[in-house]
């Protein structure tokens, strides 16, 4: 037992250095293990810090070459609309009109009218009667001014497959003063005057067709002193259609326009001097209301004549929805190789009202004017509806002439679906005496029956 004893203590004298040895060798590793894990982090550290440098760099550099790009290709210049601020303006009335700086403005204008009907006389007169439809108007213009105070108008018709110039005008306009130079209407009557855009029927009354009104060449001036009183007078020649031509006339216009309250009221008149060259003739004729036949039941012939002096009065009165107008024209015509001058004589006495509420004729300037529906189809209502009714005559007997007297009794309902569209129904009949085209029996007073529709746009 002490021999096993004493061999245990020799073995572990033995084994002492050995493990103080290890234990040295295990403390270097640790230490080294620790100064590597503290480079380690040093070189992320590093790393980071280089990432965040480069990140700056590109940034940098995407500053720099936005800024030469930009320097490179300036942006667009802003479109010269609507603002008040800007050198054009562009509002919409019907069409585009632009306005632009120094008192420049510019816009389309149009009208598109469709007509269709019938008519029928007696089969005895062996005139063509029956349906027929036409493009009663097709015409395309512009209009606007110009700095100065002056104004330009020009529009052209393809009405009938020709193409002529309705309106070819200059204008220059300073306080209540405007001067007129070329084609544009004289000054015959509110009926003429007024646009084939507001009329209340198909066609004008009769005697603004049979006597000749037609637009001319020539230089006019309106005064216009008050908002009451219109005063227009102008000399002419002939429509540009008809030139050259040595045809000269003279045309003068008085209105009186007040508002009595809510009323319009129109007074006025006018006088009408043309000098007819040597060797042409004049002729009075007048169609049965539409335009889309050529037959005349009441016509002068051929007159040899030196000159046509004519006199007008119009009456006319909007109240509400209610509107009532009456005009008379006389025309007298000094013959060649007769002591007889014929005067020949026609009007109408015309009213009508609308049918729906808030909604009255229009009326500007000395004529009618757009009729704009209180409660319109583009905004969910049911537009205008207008009735109408007229009494149209017209005489063409006189002295030695025997061409034809017409009585009209006429009615229409028109329809204005919105501001710029417009629908038309008009009946009449005309009953005449001593018509030109003799029925059976020779008989020259009868009656003929006319229907005639109208779709119409403008702008």
């Amino acid at each position: 037992m002490k021999k096993l004893f004493a061999a245990s203590l020799l073995a572990a004298s033995a084994l002492t250095p050995a493990a103080a040895s290890a234990q040295e060798n295990m403390t270097e590793v640790m230490e080294e293990l620790a100064a590597m894990r503290a480079e380690i982090a040093r070189l992320n550290a590093r790393v980071q810090e280089l990432e965040a440098e480069q990140a700056q760099q590109e940034a940098e550099v995407a500053t720099q070459v936005a800024a030469a790009v930009e320097a490179a290709v300036p942006p667009p210049a802003p479109a010269p609309t609507v603002t008040s601020g800007s050198p054009v303006e562009i509002s919409w009335a019907g069409a585009p009109e632009i306005e632009g700086e120094g008192g420049w403005s510019f816009k389309p204008r149009g009208r598109l009218n469709l007509d269709a009907g019938t008519f029928s006389a007696p089969d005895s007169t062996g005139r063509e009667d029956g349906f027929n439809s036409e493009i009663r108007r097709a015409r395309l213009g512009v209009e606007g001014d110009i700095p100065g105070g002056f104004g330009y108008k020009f529009e052209i018709d393809f009405e009938g497959n020709a193409v002529t110039v309705t309106d070819a005008i200059l204008s220059y306009e300073d306080g209540p003063v405007t001067v007129n130079v070329g084609q544009h209407n004289n000054f015959q009557s509110l009926e003429e005057l007024t646009s084939s855009r507001w009329s209340s029927f198909i066609e004008r009354a009769a005697f603004t067709d049979a006597f000749g009104f037609e637009r001319r060449l020539g230089v006019s001036v309106e005064l216009e002193p008050t908002d009451t009183v219109l005063i227009q007078g102008g000399l002419f020649s002939d429509n540009i259609g008809d030139l050259p031509g040595k045809a000269m006339s003279a045309d003068g216009r008085v209105v009186f326009m007040p508002e009595i309250g809510d009323n319009q009221l129109h007074l006025g008149a006018s006088v009408h001097y043309t000098d007819v060259p040597q060797g042409d003739t004049v002729r009075y004729r007048q169609r049965p209301l539409v335009h889309f036949t050529s037959e005349r039941f009441i016509n002068t012939g051929n007159m040899a004549a030196s000159s046509e002096f004519g006199a007008g009065v119009e009456a006319a009165f909007i109240s509400g929805p209610f509107h009532a107008v009456a005009e008379g024209f006389w025309q007298s015509t000094d013959m060649i190789g007769t002591m007889n001058d014929p005067t020949f004589f026609g009007g109408y006495v015309e009213a009508g009202v609308f049918l729906t509420g808030g909604d009255s004729r229009g009326y500007r300037g000395g004529t009618w004017n757009r009729t704009r529906p209180a409660n319109p189809v583009d905004e969910g209502g049911m537009g205008a509806f207008q009735l109408n009714v007229r009494y149209d005559y017209l005489d063409l007997s006189d002295e030695t002439v025997i061409g034809g007297t017409q009585n009209g009794y006429m009615a229409s309902l028109v329809w204005v679906p919105t501001d710029y569209t417009r629908f038309l129904v008009n009946y009449a009949r005309l009953e005449y005496d001593d018509a030109v085209h003799a029925a059976a029996g020779g008989l020259v007073d009868y009656a003929v029956d006319v229907i005639g529709v109208r779709a119409q746009i403008d702008f």
